[in-house]
């Protein structure tokens, strides 16, 4: 006996229905003209890299800042209008910003 028939008995009266489809839109980000500044500092002595310098929404910015945690497997925060990524990912987080459209411009180092 499944699952399926198992809650058959326990629910007679439960009528299936289709799950709905969850349609995912792409979200465009605000693509701006002035270069976004990736830069490295240490912060209680730990490397961090902050990306700062984004002229569109707050929700877009908090957007990118997901997708680039996410890419490279790592933690950070959005903050004070900069994206906070813990570890020096300088060189992979401005390469994921140009494949997106943006001008990025390195500072410190």
């Amino acid at each position: 006996m499944d699952l399926q028939e198992q809650l058959k008995n326990l629910f007679p009266d439960h009528i299936e229905s289709e799950p709905d489809e969850i349609l995912e839109e792409e979200h465009v980000l605000f693509i701006q003209k002035e270069p976004m500044i990736c830069k490295f500092e240490k912060r209680k002595g730990k490397a961090t890299t902050i990306i700062e310098g984004y002229e569109g929404s707050d929700e877009d910015f908090k957007i990118l800042a997901k997708e680039i945690k996410t890419k490279l497997s790592v933690g950070g925060t959005f903050k004070d209008d900069s994206i906070i990524i813990q570890g020096d990912y300088r060189d992979k987080i401005m390469q994921i910003l140009k494949e997106k459209g943006f001008k990025v411009k390195r500072v410190g180092g």
